[in-house]
């Protein structure tokens, strides 16, 4: 049962690096400092984009629009917190006893 957490946790681990990663990437493409005329940077954003979409549109529904910043990465990262270091180890207690 412990694999199977650990398992979580790593994944949650990979999600929290990808979305940090495609905030910073959204962050310089927005200044100008990467080009999407690049294919790799193109290809790379279009890969996150589709990663993270399904999981920021529930978000993005239910919070208030505020024009070109967008928290619904940061409520993302937010849950995965909680997640990962309070419900799971919670919940491998509560099976472990």
């Amino acid at each position: 049962m412990l694999a199977l957490f650990q398992i979580i946790s790593v994944l949650l681990n990979v999600l929290w690096w990808i979305i940090v990663i495609q905030a910073i990437l959204s962050w310089l493409v927005a200044f100008n400092v990467i080009n999407t005329y690049n294919d790799f940077v193109r290809s790379l954003l279009i890969a996150l984009d589709r990663i993270t979409a399904p999981i920021y549109r529930p978000i993005r529904r239910v919070m208030p629009d505020l024009g070109a910043l967008d928290l619904s990465p940061l409520v993302v990262l937010l849950l995965i917190y909680i997640i990962d270091g309070i419900l799971l180890p919670q919940a491998y207690q509560a099976i472990a006893l």
